[in-house]
């Protein structure tokens, strides 16, 4: 597990080591152990080094024999070993134990089709010299490949600009690297507004987009495009549509087909040298890795998160699956008062705003601070098997947006009007925005995940915003997350309605929000966070069976329970679905509301010719007397905060940045 950076494109070598050691030392906390870089014509690739596989030998870039290939590599390919074995058979000569290793030379042996061979997650840069020659001029005509994994688990984003093209692993980094300019993105905000998190390729900084998952992108590192063009090579829908022969029709016998698999992955990911252990909430899919992990692995670490208020605490149920699979439990006791005395450090944490991720973060940080550098997570589990409340209501809301079409505007905007009056409800604002504008989204499943609704968000952004995304012919270009947005509804509109949603949560909420600041929030404090519920051949399997096999009403996770039922406690089986999240409607009320508030009432200054003030203090105030919900208010103040901490002042507070992260990772 990594940070890895590099600038292509810069003939001055001089130039481009310093760009590059800028971004390895703002990417210091994800690999406080090792750091490399290398240089080449026209290319400088670094990296920072977590390390957690051959910890001796996993020193990077790591070259193949003739040392004209390299690679710089972050995340952790699990089925290594067997890849090792086979290239091995076919000539490799391997020098480390090391899984980075074996991406030089499946490169070398499958080219850019290695990808298909690749179990895991992340994204790498590959240095290939072998058709240009390593020396001279003809090195400047060295190919750089770069891919990431099929879910986005690991993050890579880059950006372009005076003829150089520079990537990292955060885009703070990029920041850092001195050549991309700390503008807000203004189309940005919309997206932002719409669901609490940029939507990819998208970013909040301007001319910085991220390199979608399941994407692979070539350039040339004398000349690299102003506009690369990713090409997918791995597509949801495709593979859900893929059927080699006759599958499981019902229940028992998919279960039966997905317990080994479940079996297999949670095995390759407890695959580490140094300490590991799992979060444990007190819902279905943690417990299940929990029950999985202890048939591999005794003495399993198990962290928790808890709550002075019982109604959102998670203690009772982890702690009896805790002693129920004999693990090592550790609970993380969260107060109003310690969230405020570390609220910095916690949106800090974060490599873009969102309304999520401080959750993530504290359990993050105790896991940590008991010495552990590896953690397995559940996430995944409800976008795969059917977790979340989206499964049943986006039907419902595709219905009233269907019914929409055929009803004059005027009757609906009437109606959605009287209807929001009566019940204003989240429910009821989502409904009535697929009622009134059918046509503002692709698909419906996009009304059930709003934050702000669109009529809302003309009011925080109107008159400024039109104006600041119209180019100089004064249209308003669509932006890339917008594309994105359609692109992933085609795929959906391919599936049934279960597997349509399942696709929808995949690439859009999970990778969007739920992964981004996982990995973001986890590598703040020097931490790998695993995610084997997403390994690929489980989604694949559980896509390509019909509704029938999959779905039972009333049954959330129906198949995952059937699979797991033998090994987990019932109390876990016959709970009601909670969701991972801080008592935040109470605390908002207290001492951190005070805070917010203020914070609301001063516009970081790229922000203030974007936004409307009063609509921006008006959603606290909304969320004071009962009619809004408490994300609202909080995803504006994380918005406000990271742009004033990353866009304003920002060779300032570059470096106190650089320097907060550093003293708090050596505290840990």
């Amino acid at each position: 597990m990594c940070g890895i950076c590099g600038v292509i494109g810069i003939e001055r070598t001089e130039a481009a080591e310093a760009i590059t050691r800028r971004m390895t030392e703002a990417l210091w906390h994800r690999g406080p152990d090792d750091d490399g870089i290398f240089i080449a014509p026209s290319v400088a690739l670094g990296m920072r080094r977590l390390s957690i596989i051959d910890l001796p030998g996993g020193h990077q870039p790591v070259f193949n024999e003739e040392r004209n290939v390299a690679v710089v590599f972050n995340g952790e390919i699990y089925n290594f070993r067997k890849l090792r074995a086979t290239l091995e058979s076919r000539g490799h000569q391997f020098r480390t134990h090391s899984d980075t290793e074996v991406i030089v030379h499946a490169y070398e042996e499958w080219g850019e089709n290695c990808l298909r061979e690749l179990r895991g997650m992340f994204a790498f840069a590959v240095w290939d010299a072998r058709a240009s020659g390593t020396t001279g001029d003809g090195a400047r005509q060295a190919r750089i490949f770069m891919a990431r994994d099929r879910f986005g688990i690991k993050p890579l984003y880059y950006s372009y600009s005076g003829g150089a093209f520079v990537f990292a692993s955060e885009v703070r980094a990029l920041l850092a690297s001195g050549c991309v300019s700390p503008n807000v993105a203004a189309d940005s905000l919309e997206a932002y507004l719409l669901f609490g998190s940029v939507i990819e390729p998208s970013t909040i900084v301007e001319g910085v987009y991220s390199l979608p998952p399941g994407h692979a992108v070539t350039l040339t590192a004398a000349a690299p495009p102003a506009d690369a063009q990713p090409k997918c090579y791995w597509d949801f829908s495709d593979v859900a549509l893929q059927h080699d022969g006759p599958g499981p029709r019902n229940f028992s016998d998919a279960a039966r087909q997905l317990r080994p698999l479940l079996e297999e992955s949670v095995r390759e990911h407890l695959i580490a040298d140094v300490p590991l252990g799992l979060f444990l909430s007190s819902g279905l899919d943690s417990t299940a890795l929990v029950a999985l992990a202890s048939q591999s692995q005794k003495d399993l670490h198990t962290f928790t998160v808890v709550f002075p208020q019982q109604a959102f605490s998670e203690a009772k149920i982890s702690r009896e699956t805790a002693k129920h699979f004999k693990t090592q439990h550790q609970e993380t006791l969260l107060t109003p008062d310690q969230i405020v005395a570390d609220l910095d450090v916690a949106v800090n944490a974060l490599d873009q705003p969102t309304m999520d991720g401080i959750n993530t973060y504290f359990v993050s940080r105790a896991a940590r601070q008991a010495g552990l550098k590896v953690a397995l997570s559940g996430l995944g589990g409800d976008e795969v098997f059917g977790g979340y409340s989206t499964f049943q209501t986006t039907p419902r809301v595709a219905l009233a947006a269907a019914i929409g079409h055929w009803v004059p505007s005027p009757l609906r905007r009437l109606t959605s009007n009287a209807a929001v009056k009566m019940f204003p409800r989240d429910a009821v604002l989502k409904a009535a925005s697929a009622w009134r504008a059918p046509e503002e989204f692709p698909h419906a499943y996009y009304f059930t995940r709003m934050l702000f609704t669109p009529s809302r968000i003309d009011h925080l952004l109107k008159p400024y915003f039109e104006a600041s995304t119209k180019d100089w012919k004064g249209n308003v270009p669509v932006p890339r997350w917008r594309q994105r947005m359609e692109e992933t509804a085609r795929q959906a509109r391919r599936l049934d309605s279960f597997t349509g949603v399942s696709c929808m949560e995949l690439q859009s909420y999970m990778v969007n929000t739920l992964l981004r600041d996982t990995d973001a929030v986890s590598m703040a404090n020097s931490l790998e966070v695993r995610v084997p519920l997403l390994d690929h051949r489980i989604v694949e399997f559980v896509a390509r069976l019909p509704k029938s096999a999959k779905y039972k009403s009333g049954v959330s996770k129906a198949l995952l329970v059937e699979a797991m039922s033998d090994l987990l406690p019932p109390s876990v089986i016959g709970q009601t679905k909670r969701t991972f999240t801080l008592p935040w409607n109470l605390w908002l009320r207290g001492p951190i509301g005070v805070r917010i508030s203020q914070d609301l009432a001063n516009l970081a200054p790229p922000l203030e010719s974007l936004m409307n003030p009063r609509a921006v203090q008006g959603a606290w105030q909304n969320f004071m007397i009962g009619q809004s919900n408490w994300s609202r208010p909080w995803s504006l103040y994380v918005l406000n905060d990271w742009v004033r901490r990353h866009l304003v002042g920002t060779t300032t507070n570059k470096s106190s940045t650089a320097t907060a992260v550093r003293a708090t990772a050596l505290a840990k």
